[in-house]
């Protein structure tokens, strides 16, 4: 097969689809990989590299999409992407259709094939290619709130973990799963007086054992959020629906209760965001205020760190990849039915229920 890693032009996105090392797994089996000229670059692989992993590069985007049969990315196309995605075309890569109707409307039009990272799930209902990056998230989620809670940055001006004599900061997290968890992990070791809510009891239960003392546990209700809201200091939400519109527990009204100054961190904010006041950010211009509340809701949180983000991801990514180049698309997500909960357009059509329920557009599953 003939695959394409073209280089990320969203803003800030500093992430690769595909690190050297995995290049060289595909030209081993006799695919021919093209990457974008300078496409690693920014996550610390360059060109040669890849020559050496046995790639060719192609000095444009266009070229690359007008070669390839399987395009392997990190972020979903953008606009001026749209009209390069080709009829047939296998495109691997996070999409989040439920956060954009105008990319599941070109992806639709385009007739190309859309096997999305986050959908991907084992019988476990784990979702394997999505971790690495909620692991990267959940613990910048918590950094990054950190940082604008300096008074400098535009927050309150409260250290996390306080000093002897001082309280130290409230943090509130919105969901256990993989990112809440990170992110709580993370706000314990910095010292802060951490609460984090859920609505699996199990989970909770798991939490309550493992987390460091300063961490607590609390079920999931509006009457809890409410309440929280008003002594947190920093508020990361972190809730998943696979596939589907983050659920909007934070809405408008609750930003009354909240001290001026405080923090929101939508992590959600791929599939929408679960804050009613978030919108998409970029780590350009990170931040916005609503009610004298600071927002943080960068759209692609893991691009700040490329480096450990692209090995991650190509860790996690990789063994799928090669699934898909060595049988085609209709044969590996026949034979794996992880890889077929990936597919959500396939040539014209919406075969993820959540994605079509989304946009009020026909869902037409696949007679495998």
């Amino acid at each position: 097969m003939i695959i394409g890693i073209p280089k990320e032009i969203k803003n800030n996105e500093n992430r690769v689809g595909m690190t050297p090392s995995g290049v060289q797994e595909m030209t081993k089996r006799g695919h021919t990989v093209y990457v974008q000229s300078s496409a690693g670059e920014n996550s610390g692989f360059c060109d040669d590299a890849y020559i050496a992993a046995g790639a060719k590069i192609l000095p444009t985007i266009e070229e690359v999409y007008a070669v390839a049969q399987m395009i392997v990315k990190v972020k979903e196309p953008i606009e001026c992407e749209y009209k390069l995605v080709q009829k047939g075309q296998l495109v691997f890569t996070y999409f989040h259709f439920a956060s954009s109707e105008p990319l599941t409307k070109a992806m639709v039009e385009s007739g190309a094939v859309c096997c999305a990272y986050e959908t991907v799930e084992r019988k476990d209902r784990s979702l394997p290619l999505l971790v690495p990056m909620s692991e990267v998230a959940g613990r910048m989620a918590t950094q990054e709130g950190c940082y604008f809670l300096e008074r400098p940055r535009g927050g309150k001006g409260k250290l996390m973990g306080g000093v002897p004599g001082v309280k130290p900061a409230k943090v509130f997290v919105i969901g256990a799963g993989v990112v809440g968890t990170a992110a709580a992990r993370t706000a314990a070791g910095m010292g802060a007086d951490v609460t984090i809510c859920d609505i699996s009891l199990p989970r909770l239960t798991y939490l309550a054992d493992v987390m460091p003392r300063n961490v607590k546990t609390l079920m999931s209700s509006e009457y809890n959020i409410r309440e929280e809201l008003k002594s947190a200091d920093l508020v990361i939400g972190s809730v998943l629906i696979p596939g589907a519109k983050a659920p909007k527990l934070v809405t408008r009204d609750m930003l009354s209760l909240m001290e001026k100054g405080s923090v929101l961190v939508d992590v959600a904010i791929d599939q929408g965001g679960c804050f009613e006041t978030s919108h998409a950010t970029t780590h350009q211009e990170p931040t916005y205020y609503v009610d004298g509340i600071l927002h943080y809701c960068v759209a692609n949180i893991p691009g700040a760190v490329p480096y450990t983000s692209t090995l991650a991801l190509t860790n996690a990514t990789l063994p799928y990849a090669l699934q898909l180049a060595d049988k085609g698309w209709q044969r590996a997500c026949a034979d794996n039915e992880e890889l077929r909960k990936g597919l959500n357009v396939v040539e014209g059509k919406i075969v993820y229920k959540e994605v079509a329920d989304a946009w009020g557009m026909p869902y037409e599953p696949i007679a495998w």
